[in-house]
Formats: C-alpha cells, sequence, structure tokens
C-alpha cells in the first residue's frame, strides 16, 4: 500500500466513527488490505455492518455493489477474483440470504478460488433457539471452504478478517466464510489494534512454503531432457501461482507441447505452435491423441479430474509422470505420480529452470523429441477443429468463433454447457481473460461473473457467452448491470434447448428428451433486456450475425445479443465418460489413429465395439475420397 493511501484510510478511519464497533474493525481491515468492492445484498441481520459500510461509501474508500440476488453477489466476487487473483469480498445477511450463497461457496471452493464471505447472524444470545432467519451456514458450508470462522467477540474482529484473506490467498487458494452476529457488529471495541499481514505471516505462524531437494530436481531434468514424448498438462494451479513465463520458457527450452485445462486455459498463448489446446471430454482430437502416446506427462497445477482423464486406468497410461501441485491431498489421489514436487507451482518451475541454465552440456534433446511433434502437427491438420456453415442458418460453433474473432482482446466470461465447450475450443485468451466454473459446473455463473470481471478491468471489452437456459439462472442481474452502467456485452447461444443435457439424452439415453427443451415459456430476451434499459438485438442469421457484430463491435452500453440458432447440434470430439481419451465421437479415425485404440483395446474389451464402428466410418470415408479423387 502506498504511503499516500495509508495516510488518506488512517485519516478517513478517525473521521468515520469517534466510537469503534465490530464493524468498524471489519470495513478498516477490508480498506487496509486494499479492498476496492463487495458484492452483496442487505438484510437484518447483517444492518450494523451495512450502517458502518455507509459512511466508508460515502469517503469514497470502498464501493459496494448491490446484486438483485446473493447467488449474483458471490458469483461476481469469484469471478472478480479470478481475473484480478486478489480476493474477492461479497456480503449476505441470515437465513436465506446466508443459504444462497452456498452454489457459489461450493463454485469457488472445485476451482480454487480466493474470495471471504461474511455472513450475518442473530444476536449470540438467539443463537441454537430457531430465531427468526437463523442457520447455522457455519455447519452447512463446512465441506465447502477452506476454512471458515463465526466470531463470538467484536475485539476477535481485526485478527481473524487478516487470518481469513491470508488463508483465502496463500497455499491453495479457497473461499472462507465468517459468521457474524448481529450484536457482534455493533458491539464496542475494548482495545482497537491492526492486524497486518505481516503479523499473520511472521508471528502467527502460518505457513505455504516448501523446500524442494536438489535431487528431485536432478531428476525431474533427467526426466525431461531424455523422454522421447513429453506433455504439459496444465491446469488452474498455474494460473493462480502466475506461471505464465515460466511455463512459456519449460515449453521452448526443453521443446514440450502443452496441453491446458478448461481452468488452466489462457495460462499459455494458444496460437503458439505449442500450444494442442484443451484435453479431456471436449478437448481437441489431438491434444487426445498426445496425452495418449506422450511417455513423459509433467502436470502443473492440475488435479487428474474425470472430465479430463474419462477412465482413470486408461489415462497417460504408457508415462511416467511428473506431478507439481501445492496441495498434498491432490499428489496421487487419483492418479500415482512416479515423482511429485510439493510446492508453488511458479518456484517449482523457477527452480528447475534455473539448476538447468547451470547444465547445459546435459541439455541434449533427443532427436525422437523433433518425431513427436511432428507427429502433433500431423494429428492438428489430420484432426482440426471445424466451424460449419450453413446458408440460411446460424450454427452455434459458428457464432461463437464470430465472437472470439470479433473481439480479440476481451474478457470472457461463460455458462455451463454447449456453448462453455465452443468457447473453449474456438476462443483464444490470454492469462486471466476466462471466467468459467469448471469443477462444479454452476449454470447461471457467467451473468454476474461478468458483472465481477468488467468492475475488474472498467476499460476492457466483457464478453458473455450463455445460452438460454443457463442465463434465466440469475438472470435478473440484468438490474445490477443497468444500474451501474457496465458496458458487458451478452451473447446468448439460443437453441431453445438445455443443449448438453439433450446431447447426453440423444448419446446415452436414445433421444428421450425428457424435461430439456426450454421453448415454451421462454422469454423474449431483447424485450426483456429492454425492460432493464439494456439494448438488445435479435440475430437469426449469417448476415444479421455479420452486421451486428461488426455495428455493435465499440459499443460503449450493455447490450444483449440474441442469437437464434439450430436446436440439434451436438458438441464434438466428446470422450464417453469412462473411456479412453483416444475413443472420441464426432472424429473420422485414420489407420494410424485406429492402431493407438487398438493399443488400449488390449485392457479395455470395451473399446471393441467403438473401433470396429470407428473402423467401417474409416473405410467409408477413405472409398468416398477416392471416388472424389477419381473427379
Amino acid at each position: 500500500m502506498s504511503k499516500r493511501r495509508s495516510i488518506i484510510i488512517r485519516g478517513t478511519a478517525r473521521k468515520i466513527k469517534a466510537k469503534k464497533t465490530g464493524a468498524f474493525a471489519l470495513l478498516d481491515t477490508l480498506v487496509r488490505n486494499n479492498t476496492r468492492y463487495i458484492f452483496g445484498y442487505p438484510g437484518g441481520a447483517i444492518l450494523p455492518i451495512y450502517d458502518e459500510l455507509y459512511f466508508w461509501e460515502n469517503r469514497n474508500t470502498i464501493q459496494h455493489i448491490l446484486t438483485r440476488h446473493e447467488q449474483g453477489a458471490i458469483h461476481a466476487a469469484d469471478s472478480y477474483a479470478r481475473v484480478t487473483g486478489q480476493i474477492g469480498v461479497c456480503f449476505a445477511t441470515s437465513g436465506p440470504g446466508a443459504t444462497n450463497l452456498v452454489t457459489g461457496i461450493a463454485t469457488a471452493q472445485l476451482d480454487s478460488i480466493p474470495i471471504l464471505v461474511i455472513t450475518g447472524q442473530v444476536n449470540t444470545n438467539f443463537l441454537g433457539t430457531d430465531a427468526f432467519q437463523e442457520t447455522d451456514v457455519f455447519g452447512i458450508t463446512l465441506p465447502i471452504v477452506k476454512h471458515s470462522y463465526k466470531i463470538t467477540d467484536a475485539d476477535d474482529m481485526c485478527q481473524i478478517i487478516s487470518e481469513a484473506l491470508y488463508i483465502a490467498k496463500n497455499g491453495r487458494p479457497g473461499p472462507v466464510l465468517i459468521d457474524i452476529p448481529k450484536d457482534i457488529g455493533s458491539d464496542l471495541l475494548t482495545n482497537y489494534e491492526n492486524t497486518s499481514q505481516n503479523t499473520i505471516n511472521n508471528l502467527i505462524g502460518y505457513r505455504f512454503q516448501y523446500k524442494v531437494s536438489k535431487k528431485l530436481i536432478a531428476n525431474v531434468l533427467k526426466a525431461l531432457r531424455t523422454s522421447e514424448r513429453p506433455l504439459l498438462y496444465v491446469g488452474g494451479g498455474a494460473i493462480a501461482s502466475n506461471a505464465y513465463r515460466e511455463l512459456f520458457i519449460m515449453a521452448h527450452v526443453f521443446a514440450i507441447p502443452i496441453t491446458t485445462t478448461l481452468m488452466g486455459k489462457g495460462v499459455f498463448y494458444e496460437k503458439d505452435p505449442l500450444s494442442i489446446g484443451m484435453l479431456g471430454m471436449h478437448g481437441t482430437a489431438y491434444a487426445n491423441f498426445a496425452v495418449s502416446e506422450c511417455d513423459l506427462l509433467i502436470a502443473v497445477g492440475a488435479r487428474f479430474d474425470d472430465r479430463v482423464t474419462g477412465k482413470l486406468d486408461l489415462f497417460a497410461s504408457f508415462a511416467k509422470i511428473l506431478h507439481f501441485d501445492i496441495d498434498p491431498a491432490e499428489i496421487g489421489k487419483n492418479k500415482i505420480a512416479d515423482l511429485s514436487i510439493l510446492g508453488d507451482v511458479k518456484r517449482v518451475l523457477q527452480e528447475v529452470l534455473l539448476t538447468h541454465k547451470w547444465n547445459w552440456e546435459y541439455s541434449n534433446i533427443p532427436i525422437k523429441r523433433n518425431e513427436w511433434l511432428a507427429n502433433i502437427a500431423k494429428w492438428r491438420k489430420a484432426y482440426p477443429l471445424i466451424v460449419p456453415t450453413q446458408t440460411n442458418h446460424l450454427l452455434p460453433q459458428q457464432v461463437i468463433n464470430s465472437i472470439g474473432n470479433t473481439h480479440k482482446s476481451a474478457l470472457f466470461t461463460t455458462d455451463v454447457g454447449q456453448h462453455q465447450m465452443w468457447a473453449a475450443q474456438f476462443i483464444k485468451c490470454g492469462p486471466r481473460r476466462w471466467s468459467s466454473s469448471a469443477g462444479l459446473g454452476t449454470m447461471g455463473f457467467g451473468l454476474p461473473a461478468a458483472i465481477g470481471a468488467q468492475l475488474a478491468f472498467p476499460d476492457r471489452q466483457v464478453v458473455c457467452i450463455s445460452g438460454d437456459s443457463s442465463i434465466q439462472m440469475c438472470i435478473q442481474e440484468l438490474g445490477t448491470i443497468s444500474q451501474y452502467k457496465l458496458p458487458v456485452r451478452i451473447m446468448i447461444i439460443n437453441n431453445n434447448f438445455q443443449g448438453m443435457v439433450r446431447q447426453w439424452q440423444e448419446a446415452f439415453y436414445e433421444s428421450r428428451f425428457s424435461q430439456s427443451n426450454m421453448e415454451k415459456g421462454q422469454p423474449n430476451f431483447v424485450e426483456l433486456a429492454n425492460s432493464y434499459g439494456i439494448k438488445g438485438v435479435n440475430v437469426s442469421n449469417i448476415n444479421e450475425m455479420q452486421e451486428a457484430l461488426k455495428t455493435y463491435k465499440e459499443y460503449a452500453k450493455p447490450i444483449l445479443f440474441n442469437f437464434i440458432v439450430i436446436e440439434q447440434v451436438n458438441c464434438y470430439p466428446m470422450v464417453s465418460p469412462g473411456s479412453t481419451n483416444a475413443a472420441m465421437s464426432g472424429i473420422t479415425y485414420r489407420s494410424d489413429e485406429l492402431e493407438i485404440l487398438q493399443k488400449y483395446a488390449e485392457t479395455d474389451a470395451n473399446l471393441d465395439e467403438f473401433i470396429s464402428i470407428k473402423t467401417e466410418e474409416s473405410k467409408a470415408a477413405e472409398a468416398a475420397q477416392n471416388v472424389s479423387n477419381k473427379y
């Protein structure tokens, strides 16, 4: 914090109130820790805190963003944290206000996002009496927080808030909840002394530091140098540790291709020749072939999630595995690593690169490494991500690809479903320019996430890509966007279905589309946007799309586009749950890649039928190509 800002805060604190309360200690600590925004919704039990907030806002030391629902508040705080790397803060009252946060807390926990959740609670003398709007949010949320507190003494407020901020961000990030009874916010402090982050770090004894032995680093380097087919598999931990530069250097120094998870998207320049996109259920074919054929898999800040691995026994089953992660619970949890290093992945990579720098005599890369890169280039050419087109109708891939090409430097938020996967496939973005619910898959995340992102970067274009189903989960946040005049671009990919649900029903439930059609009762999204004072545009064909995206490219106000797309379009490639990543629907295999499948079939008889179908498809495609070549 700058000296000038520190003086302003101290001066503001003196002017706000002569008598210091628990609520004062809360706001003072947040401001001293550079909290710019609080996302929230008031209610009875948290009113003492909101009353104190009134004075701090009037002094322009902090700003509260009034969302239309507590879930919107916590998603906005979550997204603010994702795109800035700072801690998001949200407020809610007791009872239903607190329980409305549960989905958002779980979303942040599954994706390791640092947020501070402040909930009001009934007076301490009413605790446990089933008083009006009393719920045990401390107990309810225990499985889905990194840590939690219930404050019973106002004098503890400052230290607990400082501890919570430290815990949320250090180590593996995550949400921390603090439940504050109403009277604690109003109670006068007997002795107020600010607790700084340095005090927490140096005196109280919290530590998130790990030492790595030189021998372990030497073993890692040996594996990197001798491997013929290495692959970097990078997750959200690399984003959290800001390891972008180190990954870039490692990939290029050792000539290692890199694939990312949904959470790791943007950590590596996606147009780099070494980038092979996202792997997993809806990853690129070339990424899935690469992970199936590699002989060394370097997992960096990734947790071997089931949507990435498919059947665990068949995931990278021919590879030696290196695992770098800050959380000891993740090492060996899903996949046993041959070598593992515990620590901040940025520092781990720095140590590996620094040690390598002083040992250049051992840095020759195997000749077969070039063959590996050539194979990946062949897969990329043979199995590209295709943007289909139709003359009179819009296809969702076409729309999303056009959005990405129009807003190349934008920050993107998404909801969950087919549009999320297509956005991950077709949109290229940089570090912290992608905000999407990955682990929990929370529909309704995208719109409030755009609010948090836009407030974090008011001068940057923010694009929210959603579906006609997801957008309705938190559509009331159009009111928040309107109130604060946030120039968010809302892109609804409207296919009248819960698109991914419909695709699974088609693939695995014999096309019994039970309760997945959303056409009946669907609002007129353009008129709904207009009712909030937001411009709305309907788009139903290619010409309209091109014209609308061009016309409103630099539009400086919030705007909603309703893209009417063909309904029953599936998202491919797709790895069926419980299968190897090499087995993908939606692509036509060549003979070389059928051989990869055959290798996995030796340990998984369930692949036999899939291979038989794909072999026939391959023969038919080859025959058609031969006929085409004759003419």
